[in-house]
């Protein structure tokens, strides 16, 4: 008797997305039913994932880390993952202020036809953070108090504080085998969790995007459509050309390569959260031959230093809002704001709501409407859903190109995966 095919977990979630979008839309006239009943179940699902991304990640540094021991190699993956974040990020800046300049999406807009957003919560978050520059970022890596960083969710320090003890664990020998296989049991189980939750993904992506439908509906996208098909674009662009190429240079496919951790960009896609995926990418790149020291270290640092999508999207939103008001930007204000862009991006990193925060602390310090912001607050989980998913694609191939920078790839492990993948697809 031939057994059935079993429906994978990327169409599962695709139909969730669907079925969401239509009960959104069916509510679009009562929210409140959606606010009520469907945004709790979704906030769930999103719990969910918080819970185990701390416990996954500790555990997995610190055994990766242990398990190389060496000090000065973990000091050069550290400098060139830097290194190798700031250039990508400063093309993705780039690629937004060129295409905004070309296809000016907020020339000609009727600013009556739009609905003012709420930006006051954002406010408030930006006016305690527009002091915290780049170096003040650098500081806080290092935790006075590591359980209110775990508390906090503060990736940086809690990546910090998991590779000295990591460290201090691989320095004591024999003595440190207890914790390591503690740790190692630790992030086993937890993977074991993810796999539990991961099917409750398409219930909380139904949740979350037929909410989404219900409050802003589909019409608040038509004034500002250009804006939502230039930041696709450009997206799309961004990662077929800029990652594509990045991807060829260590030779690797970038279609290939997404469909691999294709799961993983539906789900960032709906949810609107990287976080909802961290734990599946580490496994994943491990599986695709990335050593698990490097994949514990760039994929979780990168959520904080290497927001391709994000930065995308800022570049292109600043112009967006000096057109929507007439405002002339001359090139050297243009590169005013990538400087500011650089600086921003990371300083505030890992704050909630952090793409207009950052777009809030550069538009006042290139003399651009902050109330601009408004005008977009209405659409930009629209946009959010965009940029979530490239910045998934730019965080996994981090992993990749720096496993071949230390020459630690395996190949015959990632061809080896990429043929059970291939397999699965066919």
């Amino acid at each position: 008797m031939k057994q059935k095919k079993k429906l994978g977990l990327a169409w599962q979630i695709l139909i969730g997305l669907v079925l969401g979008i239509m009960v959104g839309y069916f509510l679009r006239e009562y929210p409140k039913i959606a606010s009520d009943y469907l945004k709790p179940i979704g906030d769930v699902f999103i719990r969910l994932i918080k819970m185990i991304v701390i416990p996954i990640v500790v555990s997995s540094l610190v055994v990766g880390v242990a398990g190389t021991g060496d000090i000065k190699r973990l000091g050069r993956l550290g400098g060139k993952t830097i290194l190798y974040f700031e250039i990508i990020t400063t093309v993705a800046l780039v690629v937004g202020l060129l295409l905004a300049n070309v296809f000016q999406p907020g020339a000609g807009v009727d600013m009556k036809a739009l609905d003012k957003g709420d930006i006051s919560k954002y406010v408030e978050t930006e006016k305690q953070t527009q002091a915290h520059g780049f170096i003040d970022t650098f500081v806080n890596i290092v935790p006075t108090n590591l359980f209110k960083s775990l508390a906090d969710g503060d990736m940086l320090a809690i990546i910090f504080f998991s590779v000295m003890f990591g460290i201090g664990v691989a320095a004591i020998g024999e003595r440190g085998k207890p914790v390591l296989q503690f740790l190692q049991g630790t992030a086993d189980a937890m993977f074991y969790v993810t796999n539990l939750i991961m099917k409750l993904a398409p219930i909380g992506v139904f949740a979350l995007i037929g909410n989404t439908v219900a409050q802003f509906g589909i019409a608040s996208l038509i004034p500002l459509s250009k804006l939502v098909l230039l930041v696709y674009g450009a997206m799309i662009l961004f990662v077929i050309v800029v990652l594509g190429l990045t991807a060829r240079i260590i030779k690797v496919n970038i279609f290939q390569f997404m469909r691999i951790i294709k799961d993983e960009l539906i789900l960032a896609y709906s949810t609107a959260s990287s976080e909802t995926v961290l734990p599946k990418l580490m496994e994943k790149m491990e599986r695709f031959g990335c050593p698990k020291a490097i994949t514990s270290f760039v994929i979780p640092t990168g959520y904080s230093f290497n927001l391709d999508g994000s930065t995308l999207y800022q570049a292109i939103a600043t112009v967006f809002i000096a057109q929507l008001y007439g405002i002339h930007l001359p090139i050297e204000k243009q590169v005013m704001i990538v400087l500011v862009l650089m600086v921003t991006s990371k300083g505030i990193a890992g704050v909630p709501g952090v793409s207009f925060v950052v777009l809030l602390a550069t538009l006042g310090s290139v003399g651009l409407p902050m109330e601009g912001l408004a005008f977009i607050a209405g659409i930009d989980r629209i946009l959010d859903m965009a940029r979530t998913a490239v910045n998934v694609v730019g965080n996994s191939l981090a992993a990749v190109v720096m496993s071949k920078w230390e020459g630690e790839f395996d190949s015959k492990k990632a061809q080896k995966y990429l043929d059970e993948v291939n397999m699965k697809a066919a």
